[in-house]
């Protein structure tokens, strides 16, 4: 595969397509509440995730965004956590959303590589519901509206972003 022109201080790998390398994988859990017409999203931990800094480490954190239709109607983030490939966030958050909005809604979760100096840089995304580009994605979304209360836990493997 093809390396795009490496940034400044990285190897070609870091920079090249996704057909080089993987993004890590990222579990999570959704359950959805009907009655209180909410939904569960837990952040639990991440694996593999590709070295993203001189150290060969990365200070990951996952950002989760909600999505009615197109426009993002939610936005939270879980903690940092340092100089590490495999984290472990177990952080839960919970989103007010209406039942008929379900079939319209999205949520992303981006892990991001923590940087002081440089801009944060999205390592890889995961997109569940409306607009999961992903069959496991959409799968788990349909999994988590068709058995409510009952939370439903799966790995992703994150795409590029």
């Amino acid at each position: 595969c093809s390396a795009l022109l490496p940034l400044a201080g990285f190897s070609p790998a870091i920079s090249s397509s996704q057909k080089c390398i993987s993004r890590g994988e990222l579990q999570v859990s959704l359950s959805y509440q009907p009655v209180a017409q909410r939904m569960t999203v837990v952040v639990l931990k991440a694996r593999h995730l590709p070295k993203m800094d001189i150290t060969g480490l990365s200070d990951p954190y996952v950002k989760v965004n909600v999505y009615y239709g197109r426009k993002r109607i939610a936005k939270k983030k879980t903690h940092v956590k340092k100089c590490t490939l495999n984290p472990v966030f177990n952080e839960s958050f919970i989103y007010d959303i209406p039942t008929d909005l379900l079939p319209d809604i999205s949520i992303e979760f981006l892990v991001i590589d923590f940087d002081r100096t440089t801009k944060n840089e999205v390592v890889g995304r995961l997109i569940l519901g409306a607009h999961s580009v992903t069959a496991s994605g959409a799968e788990h979304w349909k999994e988590v509206c068709e058995s409510p209360r009952k939370p439903v836990t799966k790995w992703h493997s994150l795409s590029e972003y």
